[in-house]
Order: C-alpha cells, then sequence, then structure tokens
C-alpha cells in the first residue's frame, strides 16, 4: 500500500460522513509526525522555525501544494512557527484526503532547518 505523501487528495462532493474512531486511529498512526487529531473534526500541528524567514518559504511551500491538490488548509504564520490545521470543510470533518494533505505538508517540513 503506497504511504500517505504518495497519495493525491481526492475532492470531496459531500454526502460522506466523517471518518470516526478506529479509522481515525489508523490514519493518525500512519501519518504519526507529532500531528494531532482535535475532538475527531481536523488535524493539526505547529512547526518551530529559527526565525520568520524560514517559517514565510514553509508556508509558501504549503501554500503551494494546496493549490496542486486542490485542498486548503488552514496556514497560521507567527514569527518562529507555523500552525497547520486542516479538515474537509463539505462534510465537517475528516477524510483520508486530510491526512495526505497532512503528509504532503510533512513531507515539505523535512527539507526546512527548524531547529528554534
Amino acid at each position: 500500500m503506497p504511504d500517505l505523501a504518495s497519495k493525491t487528495c481526492i475532492p470531496c462532493r459531500g454526502g460522506v460522513p466523517p471518518l470516526t474512531g478506529g479509522e481515525l486511529d489508523r490514519l493518525a498512526a500512519e501519518l504519526g509526525h507529532g500531528w494531532t487529531v482535535v475532538e475527531e473534526h481536523h488535524l493539526e500541528k505547529t512547526y518551530p522555525f529559527p526565525d520568520f524567514r524560514g517559517a514565510l518559504e514553509f508556508t509558501r511551500r504549503v501554500g503551494e501544494m494546496c493549490e496542486e491538490q486542490g485542498h486548503h488548509g488552514d496556514i497560521h504564520l507567527a514569527w518562529g512557527k507555523v500552525k497547520l490545521q486542516v479538515w474537509t470543510h463539505k462534510i465537517d470533518g475528516l477524510t483520508e484526503s486530510d491526512f495526505v494533505w497532512a503528509a504532503k505538508a510533512e513531507q515539505l517540513a523535512g527539507g526546512f532547518d527548524r531547529t528554534p
């Protein structure tokens, strides 16, 4: 089975239930890397950076990834940190594509010096 980062986000057209319980636990374990499932509603993670420039560049690259995938998470930029949150708005909950998005963001983060 391909890892999450190698998959493509699939647009949600609504009408499907959000993931819950065991399926969320399985995908969260596969994602790992400190991502948190918050109230079975969204994923979030805060990345530290040693400066504003690195945080800004990471934000830019995540934004490009959002456009490429057609799936847009929330990006909160501050000096020395970037907080990412993602969920599928159409169903007000999580789908596998949210985990794919998070895995792709994690892959991008690996290319940055994040030592504060």
